[in-house]
């Protein structure tokens, strides 16, 4: 397949595939980078499609860099990335992941997108970090007071993003198809159904799928449920 490295707004990218009309926006999840999106283009380019990759704050070629990857800074890069794109591909597709997923669906629920595929998305922050105040036994007084605490499992809890997180809610109108693992760990069963049965995105799930699909046979079943809704 084609590639190109270039950058867009000073942010590392990656363009997969021969021209088209019909381009994916691929946003990668924590930990990982925008080569993850050769593998997504496998699929999506003989069917039409080039793909269009990032790597997001602290990711990637972004390692080491002193901008954090936070909301009010991604979502106005992810909407510079979005701009760059729509001038030059006629229709534009997403397909994230995690908090790829939550990033991308703040900077773009009210651009024209055609459709959506999003792999365990992270769909509700608030409550996402709720939970994890819970685990580290931290009070939203406690969280206020400081600031900022860290958390044995490798979070860092922020008053100034769960504020920005409750002033920024989402509302997701784009024909969405979600792919969820049953054992996910950081979004519930009840928070991805009221989130696909607001946003009337349709919801496959596989019972025996974490968050991270990453062995043989998750891997297999993402790809299957990629080149079903391509």
């Amino acid at each position: 397949m084609k590639k190109l490295e270039f950058e867009i707004a000073g942010i590392p990218a990656l363009l997969v595939g021969e021209p088209s009309e019909r381009l994916y926006l691929y946003v990668h999840g924590k930990m990982g980078c925008k080569e993850e999106a050769l593998d997504f283009a496998e699929r999506a380019c003989p069917a039409g499609y080039q793909v269009l990759a990032i790597d997001l704050l602290e990711h990637g070629q972004r390692k080491g860099r002193t901008k954090k990857l936070l909301p009010w800074v991604a979502v106005p890069e992810l909407q510079a990335v979005y701009r760059y794109a729509a001038a030059r591909w006629p229709e534009v597709s997403l397909r994230a992941t995690s908090i790829g997923a939550w990033l991308s669906m703040q900077a773009l629920q009210r651009m024209p997108l055609e459709k959506a595929l999003l792999v365990s998305p992270v769909v509700d922050m608030e409550d996402l970090i709720t939970h994890m105040m819970q685990w580290a036994d931290v009070t939203g007084a406690q969280l206020e007071a400081k600031g900022e605490i860290p958390t044995t499992f490798g979070e860092t809890l922020s008053w100034p993003y769960l504020c920005w997180v409750k002033e920024h809610p989402i509302c997701w109108k784009v024909p969405t198809q979600v792919l969820y693992g049953g054992k996910d760990n950081l979004t519930s069963r009840p928070v991805i159904e009221a989130f696909c049965d607001k946003s009337s995105a349709t919801l496959t799930v596989m019972e025996e799928g974490e968050h991270w699909f990453h062995t043989e046979l998750q891997l297999s079943v993402l790809q299957e449920w990629e080149r079903a809704h391509i």
